[in-house]
């Protein structure tokens, strides 16, 4: 398991904060946002915009105009204007065992 600080060496901070949107799971709300810096599994997020009243337990960060490139999150923390994800990630499917299909 990676120490802190490796987590924090692999983490790319950005000069000039990348635009995006927040978006909810079931399409109801749309907030742009500035993500500031990235990982692997975490990103620092920045909203001008009012969050309050929104369910940010678990939403989309969409990262082009188009929609196809995105990455499903859920908050773990805020900090004033700064919300803080980590990524959420898919069960990888397991592939059938050798043995199951002899």
């Amino acid at each position: 398991m990676p120490t802190e600080k490796e987590r924090e060496s692999r983490r790319v901070a950005f000069e000039r904060p990348l635009t995006a949107q927040m978006m909810a799971i079931d399409g109801t709300w749309r907030r742009p946002c500035l993500v500031k810096d990235v990982s692997e599994n975490s990103a620092t997020l920045r909203v001008e915009t009012s969050i309050e009243g929104l369910a940010l337990t678990e939403f989309f960060l969409v990262l082009s105009s188009t929609g196809l490139a995105y990455r499903r999150c859920q908050l773990d923390r805020v900090n004033g204007d700064e919300l803080e994800v980590s990524f959420l990630r898919q069960n990888a499917k397991k592939k059938p065992s050798r043995e199951a299909s002899v």
